[in-house]
């Protein structure tokens, strides 16, 4: 009887570097009880090499077969992390919700069916997502690894992106997630909290997802504390009280501290000849190494290979996440909050996508722009809606006619590759109309038709006509001067860059 309901309104986002889990991960979701009927995005974040379907083709082939029935859609990221990789998912989604996997996941056999009640539920409360619950299943036969017991935090970690569906506008609305957050570390736990979890806007699913415990070497444990320097980002933009908030327990911070203190004061005491406070300072460092090792130590398996590792890493953590969170505090001073990059950039047509011919009738006459093809193919792989707005007051003024300005708008598009909208005003200066430019009609309507937040738009321009539209629309206006541009509109404007590239420059970098 399912068979025939809607298809679900979301997108699965998957940023993957290409591990064999993520056969493991497409299997599940293609073994699905109800037909999974939704598009998945995988967002390749390696940062080379041939495409992931290639790659993967023979796993791929293996592990689904032809006839899997996934809609399978693949996106670059080209390694920037998996925050910037779930930002670029998610926006290429057009979906309402957007639902969030780890490519070493495996959703159970109900996990579709399961979300549709989920977001059901999110809806009716006017929720900002739902998070699904997470097992991680552990060895029977023995007690678990450090390593293990790690990964099982996860069952009662709170909005975890192994399994977590937000909707698309509130992402888009905050900028999605925080990617100065270089690691799978505190940048879903950011998220969640700007986005309101923890004045319970994200509801918990009923859906269940395995996380299995992906094989780690010796020294994962002492990578790991680089995410010390992460939660010094967290308490920059959310204060002090963050990790209440997030319900993450801050560990053994001060304890390592202590520890690092003890040891450098036992070097510095034998250094300069004082024995007896070396003696002392070094006992301290042993007594705080060894207590940190054998709480690592005393729930695990106690095997010789167990406890090689633990005594090991426990000597060198608590000197690594010392040095993180130093590295932390002094990278993260200050910072702000995350803008992330618009959600649609308008750009004018004459003067700022191609060279300003007037009254331009003629397709052929089209030139683009240095660096526009390349400016835009940018934006567009990131997930940038695009759009072009152009006043064409030859139309009213019988220089040339609507039919001949679509065609040199065509061939823009041609030249400059597809746009989302295109908007053209007819209309001369005298007619008093609301959609030329400096009017905002054009900028709202390609909003509207694009469901787009006027405070994440950009539009781009070459005069202060094009500036003072995107304001009057409640969107931020890029003044890019060409000859025609007069010294005081330059002077006015908020945002000025010499080229198109660098505009795009500073919209990637969140400065808009």
């Amino acid at each position: 009887m399912n068979q025939h309901r809607a298809p679900l309104d979301t997108t699965v986002v998957v940023p993957t570097v290409g591990r064999p889990s993520l056969v493991a991960l497409l299997r599940s979701l293609a073994g699905q009880t109800v037909p999974l009927d939704v598009p998945v995005v995988l967002v390749d974040d390696r940062p080379g090499g041939p495409g992931l379907a290639e790659a993967l083709r023979a796993d791929l082939d293996r592990g689904l077969g032809p006839g899997h029935g996934l809609d399978l859609r693949v996106v670059r990221a080209g390694g920037g992390g998996p925050a910037r990789a779930r930002n670029i998912g998610w926006r290429h989604a057009r979906t309402t919700w957007v639902s969030f996997l780890d490519d070493d996941v495996l959703p159970d056999e109900g996990w579709h069916e399961r979300l549709r009640v989920d977001l059901e539920l999110a809806t009716s409360r006017d929720a900002v997502g739902s998070e699904g619950r997470i097992r991680v299943p552990l060895p029977e036969d023995r007690r678990p690894t450090d390593w293990e017991r790690g990964t099982a935090g996860l069952e009662t970690a709170r909005w975890i992106t192994a399994d977590l569906t937000y909707r698309r506008r509130d992402l888009a609305a905050v900028g999605g997630f925080d990617e100065r957050f270089p690691r799978a570390f505190r940048e879903d736990a950011d998220l969640a909290l700007r986005l309101g979890a923890d004045r319970g806007r994200v509801l918990q699913g009923s859906r269940l997802t395995v996380h299995p415990v992906r094989p780690a070497d010796d020294w994962a444990s002492l990578r790991q504390q680089a995410g010390n320097a992460d939660d010094y980002l967290m308490r920059a933009v959310h204060g002090a009280d963050w990790h209440v908030r997030a319900e993450a327990p801050l560990g053994r911070r001060p304890r390592h501290v202590a520890i690092v203190a003890a040891g450098a004061l036992s070097v510095a005491a034998a250094v300069s000849g004082r024995r007896g406070t070396a003696l002392a300072a070094g006992a301290a460092w042993l007594a705080g190494t060894a207590d940190f090792a054998w709480a690592r130590i005393q729930p695990g398996p106690r095997d010789r290979g167990e406890v090689r590792r633990m005594l090991l890493t426990s000597a060198a953590i608590p000197f690594a996440a010392t040095y993180h969170s130093v590295r932390g505090i002094l990278r993260h001073r200050g910072a702000g909050p995350w803008r992330g990059v618009p959600d649609l950039v308008l750009l004018d047509r004459d003067g700022t996508l191609v060279h300003d011919v007037p009254y331009n009738g003629d397709p052929d006459l089209v030139r683009p722009v240095e660096g526009a093809r390349e400016a835009l193919d940018r934006l567009r792989s990131l997930g940038v809606r695009l759009g072009m707005v152009t006043n064409q007051s030859g139309i009213a003024r019988g220089l040339i006619t609507r039919e001949q300005a679509d065609a040199v708008n065509a061939r823009v598009e041609e030249l400059l590759g597809p746009l989302d909208v295109v908007l053209l005003c007819p209309h001369g200066p005298e007619d008093g109309c609301g959609c030329r430019k400096p009017a905002p009609g054009m900028v709202k309507q390609a909003c509207a038709e694009l469901d787009v937040d006027p405070a994440r738009t950009v539009l781009v321009g070459d005069i202060e006509s094009d500036v003072l539209a995107a304001e009057a629309a409640g969107a931020v206006g890029f003044l890019v001067p060409t000859p025609v541009t007069r010294t005081e509109e330059v002077e006015r404007a908020r945002h000025v860059r010499a080229t198109l590239a660098a505009a795009v420059d500073a919209m990637v970098g969140g400065e808009w």
